[in-house]
């Protein structure tokens, strides 16, 4: 039962960061309301079962880059809280890297969304 206690608590923990990271990072926000913004397009345009997975595996991927790139700042700050070159490429790094994902997910969006829009 112990071990039960000790899982459960890992999603306690886990739930917490979520609530961290959605009420203090701006970013995330900004996320999000692309995520209802195409989440209403896609109700809209009635997407497929297929296209809904691949938005929804957006949406995650985008989310989660995100929460590792606010979780690699944070801990840069705590360990380099004076500026230093290396921990300014590693936040860049970070930062370029949810870049990268937005960058993809749009690219899908386009791919998924633009026929529904020509249609109209």
């Amino acid at each position: 039962m112990n071990e039960l206690k000790k899982r459960a608590k890992s999603f306690v923990y886990a739930f917490q960061g979520l609530g961290s990271f959605l009420k203090k990072e701006h970013n995330a926000w900004i996320h999000c309301l692309a995520i209802i913004i195409v989440s209403c397009c896609g109700l809209y345009f009635q997407i497929t079962q297929t296209e809904w997975c691949i938005v929804l595996l957006c949406f995650g991927l985008v989310l989660a880059a995100e929460a590792f790139n606010t979780a690699i700042e944070r801990l840069v700050n705590l360990v380099s809280p004076d500026y230093h070159p290396i921990a300014g490429d590693v936040k860049d790094i970070a930062a370029g890297a949810v870049l990268i994902c937005a960058i993809t997910a749009a690219i899908i969006g386009i791919i998924i969304f633009f026929p529904y829009i020509a249609d109209c």
